[in-house]
């Protein structure tokens, strides 16, 4: 059996982008027609049956957040698509964005229409700058056609999306410092509470949601939610689209159906397909550089949210990097930390700061210079870190370490005593370069 399923990827490469004559001749805004004929709440009724997953890296339920924001009554309300895909490792909502705009446009308006809701705003991270134009394209050829703008489909409802475009801040795709960001303040975390759905984008009632969660949308008000749910788990419903690098035979991105396993992942031919160059597999970090790292032994792991949490893992982004015996986990978690010393927005000390001391211990020990001591501060540093950070960032920074401190002890072990399993430490020292 396949291990692929394609629902929301479906159109990807088969379609012109902005062309709403090929969406439509591919069964695009069927979805949309039908909710015009729904009431708001069997939408969303529909969207928590599906068990649709926040696909962002949260894995809030969509249908919760939903009902939260429907039951405020203040207005106007606004539809806000997170498209700020800042993770390492994840280009997934590129693919979506690239390839079939229209269907992620499809599911905020849909949103749109159950809030009532007249202005959608999608952030797009700078870095696809080029990414816009297709997308505003794509948002010009539906207005022309009836299906954005001033009485859509001749309902009486209008709405318009607009694009909002992010200077490569990491921080920014979180969700309060996104908001932050449209209004033209710096991208900064806000302090919550209040809850975006009680005071978001303008201090208004806001929808906050990531592309591929939208994408699934027009999926699940078409098929029904319990359709859509049989395609994954009792508890993760539906597909997941997953990126694969790093030393992999297969990169790129695959809709796969919650329950299949990491191994499959990994290793099925239609999928990952094994390991590059025949070395063995030595980890492979999840959900991007704020998921952790998990080791062979668990790779019979069940890919849906319960089992990976349960496990100590996370479905996250949907990043899967694999990397071989080549690789130094020392050296790896250099680069990490790296990575969020570069995005630290500053704000708070203990990611400014720690993430700093993290990588001065991570050097010590790469170098042969670390002690016990220094391994018990960089244990207690992370725990600190991320109890007391302010947001999301600083608390997720040392996960990947956490993880491979309880997965691979005996690499840093190794390396208090000046050992590197991987050879890539010391080398340069011992030869006298």
């Amino acid at each position: 059996m396949s291990k692929i399923v394609k629902l929301i990827s479906a159109n990807c490469g088969k379609i012109r982008p902005d062309s709403v004559e090929d969406y439509l001749n591919f069964g695009g805004y069927a979805a949309l027609k039908k909710a015009f004929n729904m009431e708001p709440m069997q939408i969303i009724e529909e969207v928590k049956k599906a068990k649709l997953l926040g696909r962002g890296g949260a894995a809030y339920p969509a249908g919760s957040k939903w009902e939260q924001l429907y039951e405020i009554e203040e207005s106007p309300k606004y539809i806000v698509c997170n498209a700020d895909e800042g993770e390492p490792g994840t280009f997934k909502d590129k693919l979506l964005m690239e390839q079939d705009p229209l269907r992620v446009i499809e599911g905020m308006t849909i949103a749109g229409y159950v809030f009532n809701s007249h202005d959608g705003y999608i952030y797009i991270r700078g870095e696809y700058r080029d990414l816009q134009k297709v997308f505003q394209a794509a948002i010009d050829n539906a207005k022309k056609e009836g299906f954005l703008g001033e009485n859509i489909l001749n309902t009486g409802f209008s709405y318009n999306i607009h694009i909002m475009t992010g200077a490569g801040a990491y921080v920014c795709g979180e969700n309060s410092a996104l908001l932050n960001s449209i209004e033209g303040k710096a991208g900064r975390p806000r302090i919550k509470p209040p809850h975006l759905a009680e005071v978001g984008l303008f201090l208004k009632p806001t929808l906050v949601n990531n592309v591929e969660s939208f994408a699934n949308i027009p999926t699940i008000v078409t098929e029904g939610g319990e359709k859509y749910l049989s395609y994954g788990t009792a508890d993760s419903g539906g597909t997941k689209l997953i990126c694969l690098s790093g030393h992999i035979k297969n990169r790129g991105v695959f809709e796969v159906p919650f329950g299949v396993t990491l191994r499959d992942i990994i290793y099925d031919p239609e999928l990952g397909g094994g390991m590059a160059e025949g070395k063995k597999l030595k980890f492979f970090h999840l959900g991007g550089q704020s998921g952790p790292c998990s080791s062979p032994e668990q790779l019979d792991t069940v890919y849906c949210c319960r089992a990976m949490r349960n496990a100590g893992l996370s479905v996250g982004s949907g990043a899967v990097v694999v990397l071989d015996e080549s690789v130094c986990i020392i050296d790896y978690l250099k680069k990490v930390t790296e990575f969020f010393i570069h995005e630290s927005c500053g704000k708070c000390v203990p990611c400014r700061e720690g993430n700093k001391q993290l990588y001065l211990i991570l050097d010590k020990l790469s170098k042969g210079e670390a002690t016990e001591n220094d391994l018990a501060l960089m244990k207690r540093l992370s725990r600190v870190m991320a109890k007391s950070s302010f947001c999301g960032l600083g608390q997720a920074a040392s996960t990947a370490l956490d993880s491979c401190l309880k997965h691979f002890s005996s690499e840093f072990e190794a390396h208090l005593n000046k050992q590197c399993p991987a050879g890539v430490c010391f080398t340069k020292k011992e030869s006298g370069e």
